[in-house]
């Protein structure tokens, strides 16, 4: 009776060499998630700077780097104009970071109606009407000077004395700084085929101007608008 029990001694021996087990594979599993975490971690830090194509990055973060926009194009905003149905207005498409000049509809521009000679204002006489639903623009920054590269979109309609066929309108482009002083102006045209069994047609153009930036000021102060010639022949 008063002799040590050889059997419960080999087994308090076990159950220690057991637990002493455990916490080793409780230190190493620790490690392991760790490392998991640390790697989880780093690959967010990666993917922070990764923009989602609006300007902004996946997880909402701000990155050291520039935001790049994609690629605009005209296939992209015609999509664009053709998906908008009667809602007008200005969407960005491809918006760049903040030091990139701003992209705009001129005020008067949005619009263009061409009635048939001599008879402006009357409803019944409008021939065809323009219409800018969409904007997009980026930009490449350099030492003194900036390129935005931008594009607009929108649709024509055919009205009531309105003629089959390819529709050309004009628009114009200007170029200001923060005082709203002229930099550089452009021209151009956008061609619109209409026909009398679809009277809806959709148009869409990209062009690129590049203008210096004065030392002390910052490309974000500058606009590019674009819009419709009011000056055409027959608007009203």
């Amino acid at each position: 009776m008063g002799q040590p029990d050889s059997y419960g001694a080999e087994d308090g021996l076990d159950r220690g060499a057991m637990t002493q087990s455990a916490k080793l594979a409780a230190r190493a599993g620790a490690r392991i998630c760790l490392c998991g975490m640390l790697t989880l971690l780093a690959s967010g830090c990666g993917l922070s700077s990764i923009t989602s194509g609006l300007g902004s990055s996946i997880f909402g973060s701000s990155s050291s780097t520039p935001d790049k926009a994609p690629g605009v194009n005209e296939e992209q905003l015609l999509s664009a104009a053709k998906s908008s149905g009667d809602q007008s207005g200005t969407a960005g498409l491809g918006e760049t970071a903040g030091g990139c000049p701003r992209l705009s509809i001129s005020p008067r521009g949005t619009n263009l109606t061409i009635y048939e000679d001599g008879r402006a204002g009357d409803g019944l006489a409008i021939m065809h009407r323009g219409e800018i639903t969409k904007t997009a623009r980026e930009c490449q920054l350099e030492p003194g000077r900036v390129t935005v590269r931008y594009g607009f979109s929108g649709r024509v309609l055919l009205g009531p004395r309105g003629r089959p066929g390819n529709i050309t309108l004009p628009v114009n482009i200007v170029v200001t700084d923060s005082k709203r002083e002229k930099v550089t102006t452009d021209k151009m045209t956008v061609a619109v085929p209409v026909a009398v069994d679809n009277p809806i047609g959709y148009f869409s153009a990209v062009r690129s101007v590049t203008f210096d930036v004065p030392e002390g000021t910052r490309p974000g102060e500058f606009e590019v608008f674009v819009g419709f010639d009011q000056g055409a022949q027959g608007a009203g």
